[in-house]
């Protein structure tokens, strides 16, 4: 390993430790009076992802770090890569945290591409604004984050955090003077990150399977001629400008002004060409230099090795401000070394599983009782062993949980529906290549004749094996479900243009959707797609009105759903 390596002395600081493109790398850092030291650097070879080996080279060996905490106070945290993550955009009614988190639970899990209990979300609400919460919600598969738990688990980071927070985090320090609201372009080797920041904070991240070594050989192509502005763009070149534009639609912005794009730049000849190709493209797009006013002076330190060290050093920051406010993934499947000291967390823990241990007995007899038996011998027992209260309780609150059931619709299931549309039919015959983590080519074919061409880098990941598939290409989502004799294509992301705003349902009610989109064409798109989901009927454009500030077209619809939207006659008793 490459050992780049400034040691000025023992002092308050935090290590910062990530992956950033074909390397891991870290930092020293310290904050004092405002100003920024950075410690030392280190970065592995090229290729060299063995974070165990490089916990060594840094000296963050579990027994260490735990002594060196001890004296200089340092805290050590882990990055990890939002390539991983998912990350959504949703704006809530004014609401309790309760009620915005029970939201949240139903619009993530109708959005995620595999099922709830294999997800991870976490969540971050902003301030209300013209009576609506925009809330910015990450999610990432449970089995991914545990895996890089044991990474880094021998180095017992403080705080794991995602690496897209502290570009943010880096860009607002050292790259930009009073920038608050951005969408900043973070290039790496193997990848793109585009992260959207309002009020200085991530509320929404893509990344971007094009990175540096992508755009090398166009770069090359357009350098020779030395004028990019005149040459036509190479392909690999054209295909990114079009994914930035596709992200900043998705990030809500149409109009190509509408916010200032940021890409973190070391002066190099490959940025520079990128800047141009994105001006060219009409995006307001400017490159972002590192500035070295923040920095101690006793830093030998040079403004590219900001760029360089642009993630770790984000790392630290966020770890040394004591940002409470992050998007913690981990929250609920790592204890940070102070956490897991805490006895009084631990005593109370084991007291909720103790009880939550009785209440489940407790509920699974109710439910039996309700479903199968009389509750008189069962309540007899129970309440011999004083529990009567309890099983009295539980029986009403079972038999209301079942009568509501039996009335009320399924709304994830209504919810994941009015986020996807029916693109085309196939037969079976492509289930063993599915199963296999292969496109069929004959089926890539039936995507172009049916307007959804899919590029050489799409990929397939399997849900349940020989019914369930998801096909991810660049920014667009297929689900693939085996329904009877036939293979189902959805497109999960065919209505990323409508953001809900609210669902309201009642008994003997038609179901409300407020909603808003960009332009009346996509509102109609979206009631065609209602009216094609089955139990769903008589859908109804209400109120549509452009917001001349937002310029987003507000509009709501109401529509009946199988039964539970029809008035019931009334009954005689």
């Amino acid at each position: 390993m490459s050992n780049n390596t400034t040691e000025i002395g023992t002092v308050k600081s935090a290590i910062a430790i990530a992956k950033d493109g074909s390397r891991l790398k870290a930092v020293k850092l310290r904050k004092q009076n405002g100003l920024f030291e950075v410690l030392w650097t280190k970065s592995s070879e090229a290729g060299d992802l063995d974070w165990k080996a490089f916990e060594l080279e840094c000296s963050l060996a579990a027994e260490s770090t735990e002594r060196e905490k001890s004296s200089d106070g340092k805290m050590v945290v882990a990055g990890f890569d939002s390539a991983g993550v998912v990350f959504y955009r949703v704006d809530f009614p004014t609401v309790s945290e309760k009620e915005i988190a029970a939201m949240i639970k139903l619009q993530a899990e109708s959005r995620l591409p595999l099922p709830a209990e294999q997800m991870q979300i976490a969540w971050r609400a902003d301030q209300a604004q013209n009576g609506k919460v925009p809330v910015t919600i990450a999610a990432a598969r449970k089995e991914q984050l545990l895996k890089f738990v044991e990474n880094v688990r021998g180095f017992v980071p403080e705080k794991i955090l995602l690496d897209c927070e502290a570009i943010v985090k880096t860009w607002r320090t050292f790259f930009s003077k009073d920038g608050r609201d951005a969408v900043v372009v973070s290039m790496t080797t193997k990848n793109t990150q585009v992260c959207l920041a309002q009020n200085g904070k991530l509320s929404n991240a893509v990344v971007l399977d094009t990175g540096t070594e992508d755009l090398s050989q166009a770069t090359q192509d357009t350098l020779i001629l030395r004028d990019p502005l005149l040459t036509d763009q190479t392909e690999t070149i054209d295909r990114f400008v079009q994914d930035i534009r596709s992200v900043l639609e998705l990030f809500g912005y149409a109009g190509p002004t509408d916010l200032p794009v940021f890409v973190l730049s070391d002066d190099s000849e490959a940025h520079e060409v990128v800047v141009s190709s994105l001006k060219s493209a009409g995006l307001n797009v400017r490159a972002a230099f590192p500035q070295i006013e923040k920095l101690d002076a006793r830093t030998r330190l040079h403004p590219a090795d900001i760029y360089e060290y642009r993630v770790p050093i984000g790392l630290a920051l966020t770890a040394i401000d004591g940002d409470k406010d992050r998007l913690n993934i981990f929250e609920q499947l790592y204890l940070s070394p102070s956490e897991a000291k805490s006895k009084s967390r631990l005593d109370s823990t084991k007291a909720a599983f103790a009880v939550a241990a009785v209440m489940l007995v407790l509920l699974v007899i109710v439910a039996y009782a309700v479903d199968v038996a009389g509750t008189g011998a069962i309540e007899k027992r129970l309440e011999d062993a004083g529990l009567g209260s309890a099983i009295k309780q539980l029986t009403e609150r079972q038999k209301l949980i079942k009568s509501v059931a039996s009335q009320r619709p399924d709304l994830l299931d209504l919810l994941n529906q009015i986020h996807t549309s029916l693109l085309f039919s196939a037969n079976l015959d492509f289930q063993t290549d599915l199963d296999k983590g292969t496109i069929p080519e004959e089926l890539m074919q039936q995507f172009e004749e049916n307007k959804a061409p899919l590029s050489q880098r799409a990929t397939v990941s399997v849900e349940q094996a020989g019914t369930k598939w998801l096909i991810t290409n660049r920014l667009k989502k297929y689900s693939i479900r085996k329904e009877g004799s036939r293979l189902k294509i959805y497109d999960t992301t065919a209505n990323a243009g409508i953001t809900l705003d609210k669902l309201d349902f009642k008994m003997g009610r038609p179901v409300s959707i407020t909603a808003q989109t960009r332009n009346a064409e996509e509102m109609y798109k979206f009631q065609k797609s209602l009216l094609a989901i089955k139990g769903i009927t008589d859908v109804k454009i209400q109120n549509p009105d452009m917001d001349k500030k937002t310029k987003k077209l507000k509009f709501t619809m109401n529509f009946h759903y199988k039964s539970f939207t029809q008035k019931k006659k009334g009954t005689s008793r």
